[in-house]
Formats: C-alpha cells, structure tokens, sequence
C-alpha cells in the first residue's frame, strides 16, 4: 500500500499517546492528598511520583533524540508501549511500590515522545502541512495535564484515586493500539529523511546561533509557565482566592494555552512571521505578569493567566518548527535542546519565585523581568530557513 502524501491519522495517534503520558504523569496532582491517605504515605512521597519524570528527562533526553533520528518509528512504538505499560502497571497492586513502578516505565518514555513532535510531522507530511502537523502534535502535551487537572475535582478520590488510574490507563492502551496502526507502514517522506546523527552533529547543533537563541527563549518562556502551574494557587491565596478557583485558573491557561498552539502558529510560519510573533509573545507575557502584581480581582486575574498561557504555549510550536528547520535531519535531537533548555528553565524560575512565595507581586514582577530578556533574542523573520 502506498504511503500517503499527509498522514493525519498518523498525527493524531501520536497527540493521544501524547496525552495519555501527560495524563498519567500528574494524575495525582490534583488529589494529593486523597491519594496520599488512600496509600497510608505522606503527600511528598506522593509528590515524588511526578519529580521522576524530570529527573529521567535530563538523562534520557539525548539517547532518546538520536534514537528518534535513526529509528523513529519503532522507538516512538516502543515509547507507547511503555505509557500503557506503565498507566496499566500501577493497578496491578494496590501499594505505593506498584505506583513508583509505573512511574518509572511512563518517565522512560516521555523523552522519545515529546523528541518525535517534529520527526513524526517531517516524516509524514508535506513540507507546508508540517508546522500544522506539530501543533496538532503539541496540543497532546497540554490536553494532558488541563484533563488531568479537571478530572482530579470532578471524580475524586471518594472510593480511592484508581478510577483516575483506570481513565489514564485506558486513554494510554487506546493511544497504543491507534499509533501501531498508524506507524505499520513507513511515512510518505521517511526515506529522504533518514539519517543517523553522532556526536559530532549534536555539536553542531548545540553550536548552531539560532538554536542556541531559541534554546534560551525556551528556558525563559517554559520557566515562566512551569513556575505559574507550579506556585500560581500559594501566590493568589492571599487575594482570596481558593484552592479550587486556582485549580479552575490553572485549567483555563492549559485551555488557552493548547487554543494558541492550535491557532497561531500555522499562518505565523505561512508569513515568515516568527521573529515577530516570538517578540509579542515574549511582551504580552510581561504585561500580563504586571497586571497579576498589582490585580486584586479574579476577573482581571482569569484574563491575565489565559494570555499568558495562549501566548506562551502558543509559541512552542513555532520554536519547535524553526529548530526542526535548523537541524535537518536531526529534528529530533535538536527538539531535545529545546526540551532540555524548557526543562531547566522550569526547574530555575520555579526555584526563584519559591523564594518569594509570601510577596506575590515581587514574585509576579520578577517573572515580567525575565521573560523580556526574551524580546531582543527574538530577533529576525524567517532567519531559519533552510
């Protein structure tokens, strides 16, 4: 059978197994301690099942990259197989060890996945299809927590958290059986793009200008987003506003958030407007971090989150299309730089604005400093082009 030219059945297999790792990675976020009474640990134990991830993250990231370059489409399989694996593994028993268990195998295969957001669009799409196939791609990533966020509060943890469990774990086995249908033959474009990339071209990826630019909007502009998921109830709670209304804050930014990935960037990239959307990005940002400071209403407050996280995640597959045209064959490896530097970022600015917890406006201006380093490195349109 021959392979079709745009495999779109192909683009959203990968955003659902996409989102059954996003899901399963925070399933117990939004009920900590329900879970954590349920298993008789504490909260940090419970905590601790979402810390793995990053922490494999930096070292899987760049085995998993290459790996994508010269075998995309069993590793990515293999990534699935492990994400319904795991979500399916930690039902098996009915203790924490079977939990940290299925962590593991989900937090090895989130590099290999959110690596192949580009490499699955460059291999089966057309060149002017693929910066629509990477936000179809990329909008997997933010479902995945918004939906995880929202089931928390609407299914509980009143008979324990595994009906949570059993939701993850069926989106994950779905997700498996859509991609092995869809991977089962090779993409339309994946032998012009075979390539097996060494040491010597993740050198020259890191060395390349651009990427290393775009590698530090990504450490600011993801920094910024992971400290507001990660702080924005501790830092509202003194304006009044209640755990569940922060939780409700949260959901409505991932929402915008995957609404500006799905949007924007496609007739961004069809201008050669990137430079330009990346500086207004970066802006918007920090206007709507100053409103969050001085703000005293939940109104104001919902809009300024939602900004943030439209234009923000907004922004990603747009850096994540000009890296993957940097890089050539090496999409995937130099999505990890990418990755790496977000990653970073989250763990760095989540960090500063901890230190400021109990100053919520010092704490909100501190980040508008920061992400308007990100305006002059925003520099040029179309600058990286092939």
């Amino acid at each position: 059978m021959r392979p079709r030219r745009n495999d779109w059945f192909a683009i959203a297999a990968f955003a659902l197994v996409a989102l059954g790792n996003q899901m399963l990675w925070l399933t117990f976020a939004p009920v900590t301690t329900g879970t954590a009474a349920y298993y008789g640990v504490s909260e940090g134990r419970i905590g601790l099942l979402s810390e793995i991830f990053p922490l494999l993250y930096v070292v899987l990231a760049v085995p998993a990259g290459l790996m994508l370059d010269r075998w995309m489409r069993p590793v990515l399989s293999a990534a699935a197989a492990l994400t319904a694996a795991g979500g399916l593994l930690r039902l098996a028993g009915d203790s924490y060890a079977w939990l940290v268990a299925g962590q593991i195998l989900l937090a090895v295969a989130q590099p290999a996945i959110l690596g192949a957001v580009t490499k699955i669009a460059d291999e089966r799409l057309e060149p002017v299809s693929r910066p629509r196939g990477i936000s179809l791609g990329s909008s997997g990533l933010f479902l995945g927590p918004m939906v995880s966020l929202a089931l928390g509060p609407i299914v509980g943890v009143d008979n324990g958290p595994r009906t949570l469990m059993w939701i993850g774990a069926a989106v994950a086995s779905v997700a498996l059986l859509m991609l092995l249908v869809a991977l089962r033959r090779p993409g339309a474009h994946e032998a012009e793009l075979s390539f097996a990339p060494g040491l010597s071209d993740l050198r020259a990826i890191w060395g390349n200008p651009l990427i290393r630019r775009l590698s530090a909007i990504a450490f600011m502009g993801f920094g910024i987003f992971v400290a507001m998921t990660t702080w924005l109830q501790v830092l509202l709670e003194p304006r009044g506003i209640n755990s569940d209304q922060a939780g409700w804050l949260l959901v409505g930014m991932t929402l915008a958030g995957t609404i500006g990935a799905l949007v924007l960037p496609t007739p961004v990239v069809r201008r050669g407007r990137e430079g330009s959307y990346l500086r207004v990005a970066a802006s918007v940002t920090a206007v709507a971090a100053v409103v969050l400071a001085v703000t005293e209403t939940i109104g104001v407050t919902a809009a300024a989150v939602a900004m943030i996280g439209f234009f923000l995640l907004g922004a990603l597959p747009v850096l994540l299309d000009l890296v993957d045209r940097s890089a050539g064959g090496a999409g995937a490896s130099a999505a990890t730089a990418i990755w790496l530097c977000g990653n970073a970022g989250g763990i760095v600015l989540a960090l500063l604005v901890q230190a400021l917890v109990h100053r919520p406006a010092a704490a909100f201006l501190l980040l508008a400093v920061l992400i308007t380093t990100a305006v002059p490195l925003a520099s040029g349109d179309r600058s990286a082009a092939p």
